[in-house]
């Protein structure tokens, strides 16, 4: 059993009968709902997904997982989702797998969040992870040199093919390659005030719980959120 899984698999003992769970994006969390559609044939598990992609949308419905979108629940219990690198204030970029912007409503709304990530993911400082903005694509060419003019070595994100990604809201995305964010909540302001930037992938101040896969095992590490 890889990391990944193994964490996966963890994740979801934390998800009781009658939750509405925010299902996360990407690699990781993909084995978390393996794990959810596995229990809910051979377990009998009673819950509602809250997919943030149409991959995970998917998958959760060829396991037979009950989906929604975040309309159609009053509010989410838990939302389990992986992450790009997390920092020792369990602050996080995520949005290397594009869902940024409904992975960050689906957590808005939750009560819990659970991150799962592989020990590669913990960091000292984030930035060395390129930092996911969604833009409109209306635009998109005067943002980037906006990003340019700010020293943020911005870089349209493109496919194999060199089409540029399309997200599943219609936007692009662009990267910043910052090495190194020297205050999270500072640059988090300076990109909110941006027009045409749609959100970003810094994940602030909202994870309660991280599951960390080591070659020693499971590690699951709690925010002091007080």
């Amino acid at each position: 059993m890889n990391l990944k899984q193994m964490v996966g698999i963890e994740a979801s003992k934390y998800v009781k009968d009658g939750m509405i769970v925010g299902l996360g994006t990407g690699s990781t969390a993909y084995y978390m709902i393996e794990e959810l559609g596995r229990r809910v044939k051979e377990e009998g598990l009673q819950i509602i997904g809250v997919p943030t992609s149409i991959a995970s949308k998917k998958q959760a419905e060829s396991l037979g997982i009950p989906v929604k979108t975040i309309d159609e629940v009053s509010h989410v219990d838990l939302t389990i989702d992986g992450a790009d690198e997390i920092d020792p204030q369990f602050c996080g970029i995520k949005g290397g797998g594009a869902a940024l912007l409904f992975e960050k409503i689906v957590a808005t709304y939750s009560k819990k969040i659970i991150w799962i990530v592989d020990q590669s993911k913990m960091v000292p400082a984030l930035g060395k992870f390129p930092l996911p903005i969604e833009v409109i694509p209306y635009g998109h060419q005067q943002v980037l040199q906006r990003f340019d003019t700010l020293g943020w070595h911005p870089i349209l994100r493109k496919n194999d093919n060199g089409e540029v990604v399309v997200t599943d809201c219609g936007h692009y995305i662009i990267d910043l390659h910052l090495e190194k964010i020297d205050d999270t909540h500072k640059m988090a302001n300076q990109l909110d005030k941006i027009v045409g930037v749609v959100e970003h992938g810094l994940f602030l101040d909202m994870v309660d719980t991280v599951i960390i896969g080591t070659e020693e095992g499971v590690k699951t590490i709690h925010a002091d959120k007080n």
